[in-house]
């Protein structure tokens, strides 16, 4: 695959968030209400797509709690939460899905009792504080947190070695697309090593609709274009690769395919996130990943310039 810019993911991709994001999601919800889903049941909301913000995850998993409440998908086939997010998928996924799938499952006086129960600033609250535990809570969200936490942020292995990324750096223009806030982006970066300027990476702060929106990684091809030394790889045109562990992140590459046609947009689907194995390799590929790679250092002998 020839390319002329990498672009990378973070969350799944250079570290693992299993006990920090995802735990952060469904102990949250838990401090909140009492109970909550499972661990694994995180993947089938990310699966449903539009849920690259993981606030958004931690409000649609409430949402999913309260409306259990009141019977929501008792007598589903499928195990309930499975149900749930499918009809989350099919109403066009991410939160305003979930909504919908609620407001239309529920009758008024059972949907009057979720909504008045659904405290999204609280969720919030418990998140963070879960997440960056109690001093960068007071440094980062300008306050005290609701619980004294350690942090669930420090508990983050690197997935990707230093040799990769000095590789990757010396063949590749190299950018960053990342659903983080930028103040935690900056956090993981700077523990796998990866300096940017801010030009070449998209956070959470820096553009409204979220993967899988093309928006950000088509930018980031403009700006490719303009770096010295970018001859194209295939004749005039830039082709980009992008690395994530979604499938919001695959079809992040072919929406920008689509948009932006005179560029070149391969999606690559790392198995280091919720998706594993071949059950994980058959869903990227679904999604139209045009490669699939077991970790991202395998990146190396994937790509060539």
């Amino acid at each position: 695959m020839r390319v002329d810019a990498v672009v990378l993911d973070v969350d799944g991709v250079l570290v693992d968030v299993a006990d920090s994001y995802r735990r952060a999601i469904v102990e949250a919800v838990e401090r909140v209400y009492g109970e909550t889903i499972d661990r694994a049941d995180v993947q089938a909301f990310k699966d449903a797509g539009g849920f690259n913000n993981d606030w958004d995850v931690t409000d649609a998993a409430a949402l999913y709690v309260l409306a259990r409440r009141e019977g929501l998908f008792d007598d589903a086939d499928a195990a309930p939460v499975d149900a749930f997010c499918e009809a989350v998928a099919a109403a066009g996924g991410g939160l305003g899905g979930a909504e919908r799938v609620v407001a239309d499952r529920l009758d008024d006086g059972a949907l009057d009792r979720v909504l008045a129960a659904w405290d999204r600033d609280r969720l919030r609250d418990a998140f963070q504080a879960l997440y960056l535990g109690t001093e960068l809570y007071r440094e980062l969200e300008g306050g005290e947190p609701p619980f004294d936490a350690p942090g669930y942020v420090h508990d983050e292995p690197i997935l990707v070695d230093d040799g990769t990324l000095e590789t990757l750096r010396e063949r590749f223009h190299v950018g960053v697309v990342t659903g983080r806030p930028a103040a935690e982006a900056d956090i993981a970066l700077a523990r796998v090593g990866l300096d940017l300027p801010d030009r070449l990476r998209f956070t959470h702060d820096d553009w409204a609709e979220g993967k899988p929106h093309p928006y950000a990684l088509s930018t980031l091809a403009g700006r490719f274009d303009g770096d010295a030394g970018n001859d194209g790889g295939r004749g005039d045109r830039t082709a980009v690769a992008y690395a994530g562990d979604t499938l919001d992140d695959v079809r992040t590459a072919v929406n920008a395919r689509e948009a932006d046609p005179d560029r070149d947009y391969y999606g690559i689907g790392v198995l280091t996130g919720g998706l594993r194995g071949e059950a994980g390799r058959r869903k990227f590929e679904a999604a139209g990943a045009d490669a699939v790679v077991a970790d991202v250092n395998e990146l190396i002998d994937l790509l060539e310039r």
